[in-house]
């Protein structure tokens, strides 16, 4: 009984390699390797005209980038809400040291 029950896994193994290398999945297995195409064809290079406008452009744009005016120093929005005599800065006090036992070293 063991012989047959290898020989019907075997078979069918076997089957299953056949069906992976068969020529009836072949077309299948042919369109999903990818073609070889270029979708992207050469363009031509560009003619002077084309040339002398990109320059003019190019030109044209660092001319207005000439005429932004630099940046002020950074403004305040809430600086004339503020009061004058505020603290920028808080100076709070360092808490006391403990010692081992748990009591302030003061």
């Amino acid at each position: 009984m063991r012989r047959l029950g290898t020989a019907a896994i075997v078979a069918l193994l076997a089957g299953a390699a056949w069906l992976v290398t068969s020529p009836l999945t072949s077309p299948a297995y042919a369109q999903m390797q990818t073609p070889n195409i270029n979708l992207i064809p050469d363009t031509p290079s560009k003619t002077p005209e084309e040339r002398e406008a990109d320059e003019a452009r190019e030109k044209a744009y660092k001319d207005s980038l000439r005429k932004i005016p630099e940046a002020k120093a950074p403004s305040d929005p809430w600086g004339s809400v503020r009061s004058s005599d505020a603290p920028k800065t808080s100076t709070a006090k360092a808490p006391a040291k403990k010692t081992k036992t748990g009591s302030n070293a003061n």
